[in-house]
């Protein structure tokens, strides 16, 4: 049993734990051996505009921003289990809020899981972003 004595401040606590979750699931993920991960470079995601109750699945390439709304996303990693392990897909997003009057904000930064959206997930008043999948782009030959 591990126990945290150390008072953490309110905003690293849920990052402390979500990191804790993501180290646990690694750990006891139902296989003995280490489970792998492979890189690609696309995230397919899905946006939320709570507004107007419209759902839109987009892809955003590894280090470039993709837009939905007023906010800018940039996946930074982008993993997935191979098809013999279980299903999960992994991704590290920055996501900021432009504004016209002002610099942008950074809402988010960290790990968002495909099996497990709430866990890690995008707090905004009119924006929902989670992760559905990642792959790798299709090149067509010269």
């Amino acid at each position: 049993m591990i126990r945290i004595m150390a008072r953490a401040s309110p905003q690293i606590a849920p990052r402390a734990l979500v990191a804790l979750a993501f180290l646990l699931a690694l750990v006891a993920g139902g296989s003995a051996r280490a489970q792998t991960w492979i890189e690609n470079d696309i995230a397919v995601l899905q946006g939320l505009d709570k507004i107007t109750a419209r759902i839109s699945t987009f892809e955003a390439e590894l280090d470039r921003v993709a837009r939905f709304g007023t906010l800018e996303i940039i996946p930074r990693s982008c993993q997935k289990r191979p098809p013999e392990e279980q299903p999960e897909s992994a991704v590290f997003l920055e996501i900021e809020e432009t504004y016209q009057d002002r610099d942008s904000e950074r809402l988010f930064s960290g790990w968002m899981f495909a099996s497990s959206p709430a866990l890690s997930a995008l707090e905004h008043p009119v924006y929902d972003v989670w992760v559905i999948d990642c792959r790798r782009s299709l090149e067509v030959p010269d």
